[in-house]
């Protein structure tokens, strides 16, 4: 019959039977395959699949074979037959052994991205402090008893909990504006890691649908559908560490789904007054298919945590023997947070060609924090303990279609977005306080409203191997502000508009190789007291960057990637919520390289690692005085994992962070630290598992945050200015017992 149906077109030309040919890829739940690789083998053209798994295929016959491939699925051939040009037609991919062959370089904005698919599949989050960490190049710190947000290190940046960083959920802002303790603050806490399906990331600021914080980079993480099997864990470790952890099936059938997670912490931690720290959440979000491939979907959520800390401590006070690395000048820091989000998706196919996704959220959130940096340097008498505390109500709506279009036989995506984001806080305070319980005085208390609507569009166009794509944002703020602690009532506002055009362009030779260039402004806003103080001026600093790199497949089973970056900020004017005072920070520059590897040497052994090197300077200050304190100068990430070996998966993970500047004449050192973990897990029945983890395997001595700061002892006559610092977690076991039904 293909003899035939070849015959015919040699004799009667090939447009007899040319067809454009449609049709949808999903898995064995129905559920969509984005970016599957579909290629005709007899014409060599090939496309790929879109978000809601849909694809159109060019020129293609009857009796032509279809390849389809995708990570994770075992390979699909198809003959199509002449049915196919009248009726999409439904592949069904089944799921196999993950292997870097079938990995292909995707020709759109972000390719990049496909190493944080590879290193999700090989290497699965095991803890929330985890999730960040599966962004290539970025490491975290703690320094607050486990319940703080983390502190961030990426591309140069110490971002501190999140300025120069958009984060989201589901497509759930994390990052809180006008923050009672950072602007930007993003605490991931409230993700249980065993509900996360994917991670999606971006550097740099280039990506039109990301605005607000998105300087440095983005990151936006997907929870799971459906569960495969309801699960119920147990872990136990060193300093009091104990986690329960279950998942449960509600729902589960070709049409709906729903589940619920919750997890419960408790954790001393290694110090000598034990940290306390406790956290409770609660996970459940309920899925229905709806017609073409298109999704609604419910989620909500709750979180508590509470905890004490012994802070940061001064290097002098470790050396006299005063205090060990462990314990504490002033143990009385603390705090507790708590958020309930609730967040309702959609994605709905309208045609071939076009599809259309929504989603609004609505958070209340509420923090408290007791810190003392500076110990007795302002008060002598009573120290220098703060209180920073909120409550806010978050709310949002954001927008976006996807159409497919034929520009002069040109295949053309058009995205355009829309939505806001309103944060109303009540009570954003920052007092001095004694033991927790005695208010001295209040430096800031007052109530801040502030919106954000943006609006965006995005064209990529595609000829041949180049993609070219031209973006545009539109971001509109207002930020009003009513300070409590004057006699008059004044409600201070203030708008801005800020355009940040972009410029992105691929050149995809094959699927093993693709040269990209990125260009872009993006920014960060500056907290609304900021925003007033200045009346209105330099309140969102534009951030210029440009990216050139590739992404190569040299072999079937290694992956590489380089990039070499640049990134110019403009003036800022930054709230220092610890001091309650309004500093400028002038223009800076950092430039680097991004280098990583992928490698997977059997059909179970896989190897990633990720290097940064980075120099970041201010420029409006003398060479000499112009370094950037703590921003990293060079960072190594990586280790081995071990996939489905029998009844035996696990890992090895180890991240480096060098010595960097901790002030603006490098006087002042912040030491780094090599530090190794690793993990196994064994399958001992069909349904139930032993876990086992080692955190700093070779007990290094190790300090995970550090910061100079000038502060004064209670025996000490004048202020000295040194590293003070929260010690890293020595050698640190955990087991864990596993059961699944």
């Amino acid at each position: 019959m293909k003899h035939f149906i070849l015959f015919l077109k040699l004799l009667f030309g090939q447009n007899l039977f040319c067809q454009l040919i449609q049709g949808k890829l999903v898995d064995e739940n129905k559920d969509a395959v984005e970016g599957a690789y579909i290629l005709n083998v007899d014409r060599d053209m090939h496309t790929h699949s879109n978000e809601v798994g849909y694809f159109k295929l060019q020129n293609s016959y009857p009796g032509d074979t279809i390849y389809v491939g995708a990570l994770g699925f075992k390979k699909l051939e198809y003959i199509l037959s002449s049915d196919d040009s009248n009726t999409p037609v439904t592949l069904i991919l089944r799921e196999d052994l993950y292997q870097l062959e079938e990995v292909i370089i995707r020709p759109n904005v972000n390719g990049i991205n496909v190493v944080s698919e590879i290193d999700l599949k090989t290497a699965p989050v095991k803890s929330s402090q985890d999730l960040l960490q599966k962004v290539p190049g970025l490491i975290i710190g703690q320094h607050a008893g486990g319940g703080k947000a983390e502190q961030l290190f990426l591309r140069g940046f110490d971002i501190d909990h999140g300025t120069d960083i958009a984060i989201a959920v589901d497509g759930m802002p994390v990052n809180m504006v006008s923050h009672a303790h950072g602007q930007g603050y993003a605490d991931l806490h409230f993700v249980i890691p065993e509900t996360l399906d994917n991670i999606d990331f971006g550097k740099g600021p280039y990506y039109a649908d990301h605005g607000n914080f998105g300087t440095a980079a983005y990151v936006d993480f997907g929870t799971k559908q459906r569960l495969k099997k309801s699960t119920v864990q147990f872990e136990f470790g060193d300093f009091g560490w104990n986690r329960t952890l279950g998942m449960f099936n509600l729902v589960a059938d070709d049409t709906n789904s729903a589940y619920v997670a919750t997890e419960f912490i408790r954790f001393d931690g290694p110090f000598e007054s034990p940290q306390n720290f406790s956290r409770v959440n609660i996970f459940g979000k309920y899925t229905s298919k709806l017609s073409n491939n298109g999704l609604f979907s419910l989620s909500a959520s709750h979180f508590t945590s509470t905890w004490d800390a012994s802070g940061q401590i001064p290097q002098r006070a470790v050396d006299d023997g005063s205090i060990s690395r462990f314990g504490a000048i002033d143990d009385t820091e603390g705090g507790s947070t708590e958020r309930t989000n609730f967040n309702v998706s959609l994605k709905q196919v309208l045609d071939e060609d076009s599809f259309i996704k929504a989603n609004a959220f609505y958070s209340n959130y509420k923090f408290l924090l007791y810190s003392n940096f500076t110990f007795f340097l302002e008060d002598p008498i009573n120290g220098d303990q703060i209180r920073q505390k909120e409550e806010r109500a978050i709310f949002g709506l954001n927008t976006e279609l996807n159409k497919t279009l034929d520009f002069m036989d040109t295949p053309v995506l058009l995205r355009v977005g829309a939505g806001f984001r309103t944060d109303d806080i009540e009570d954003n305070e920052l007092s001095r306080t004694l033991n927790r319980k005695t208010t001295l005085q209040n430096i800031q208390l007052g109530d801040v409203r502030e919106t954000n609507v943006f609006g965006f569009a995005n064209l990529e166009f595609k000829w041949n191997k180049w993609m070219v794509a031209p973006a545009l944002r539109i971001d509109d703020f207002s930020f009003n502000y009513v300070d409590k602690l004057q006699e008059n009532y004044e409600n201070q506002s203030v708008n801005k508009t800020k355009i940040s055009p972009k410029l992105n362009i691929a050149y995809t030779s094959s699927n093993d190789l693709q040269f990209f260039l990125k260009s872009g402004i993006g920014f960060h806003s500056n907290d609304t007291r900021v925003v007033v103080a200045q009346n209105g001026n330099s309140i969102l600093p534009a951030a210029y960057g440009s990216d050139l790199g590739t992404i190569w497949r040299p072999t079937s089973n290694l992956l590489l990637n380089a990039t070499a970056w640049y990134l110019y900020l403009e003036q800022e004017f930054v709230y220092v919520g610890d001091a309650g005072i309004v500093e400028p920070s002038g223009k800076t520059e950092r430039l680097g390289l991004d280098l990583g590897l992928r490698y997977q040497f059997t059909d179970w052994l896989f190897f990633n690692t990720d290097a940064t090197l980075t120099h970041a300077r201010s420029l409006e200050d003398p060479k000499g005085m112009d370094y950037i304190p703590l921003a990293p100068d060079f960072t190594l990430v990586g280790g081995l994992s071990i996939v489905n070996l029998g009844r035996l998966s696990g890992g090895l993970r180890f991240r480096y962070l060098d010595d960097r500047p901790a002030n603006e004449d490098n006087s002042i050192i912040a030491r780094g630290y090599a530090v190794t973990d690793i993990n196994a897990n064994y399958l001992m029945t069909k349904n139930l598992s032993l876990g086992l983890s080692i955190e700093n395997l070779f007990d290094t001595e190790w300090n995970e945050t550090q910061f100079a700061t000038e502060s004064r002892l209670q025996n000490e006559n004048t202020p000295v200015e040194e590293i003070h610092f929260t010690p890293g977690t020595p050698f640190f076991i955990k087991g864990s017992l596993s059961y699944t039904f």
